[in-house]
């Protein structure tokens, strides 16, 4: 069932950012090499959730919602988070860049399929964005340097 609301788009936003800061907390406890970056990237997620409740609610009304209309297939960007017990580093950088890979698209996708119809939400999902594929580039740098 494709997502067509508003409130269904960031219902999806929100349990993709508590799922993945979820994945990142498991990591940092996991890796002390990446302890400090996995952990800000947690917290990070939350204050996503944040910015996207705000510019959402900050704009929203009856009349805005029911006219304000995605298409999005929701199974398009389900994550997996569970990482084997014997996962090296590696593994866990590998599953974080595809982790930050869909939900970027995610975020990519809400935004270009908003953006004429309001600033403030497209604005926020372009923002987080951009800084998902921030982390998607230090996560392959990382990942290159394991080879």
């Amino acid at each position: 069932m494709k997502l067509q609301t508003a409130s269904a788009v960031i219902s999806l936003a929100r349990r993709l950012e508590n799922e993945s800061a979820l994945f990142y907390e498991d990591l940092s406890q996991r890796y002390s090499k990446g302890k400090d970056m996995f952990a800000a990237f947690a917290r990070e997620n939350r204050k996503n959730v944040v910015q996207l409740e705000r510019a959402y609610y900050g704009v929203i009304s009856d009349a805005i919602e029911g006219c304000f209309a995605f298409d999005i297939a929701p199974e398009a960007y389900t994550i997996e988070t569970t990482l084997a017990r014997t996962a090296t580093y590696r593994d866990a950088l590998s599953k974080a860049v595809e982790l930050e890979e869909k939900i970027g698209k995610f975020y990519s996708d809400a935004a270009e399929q908003s953006k004429s119809l309001m600033a403030d939400v497209p604005r926020a999902f372009a923002l987080i964005a951009s800084k998902r594929d921030e982390r998607r580039t230090k996560l392959r740098s990382l990942l290159s340097e394991e080879n």
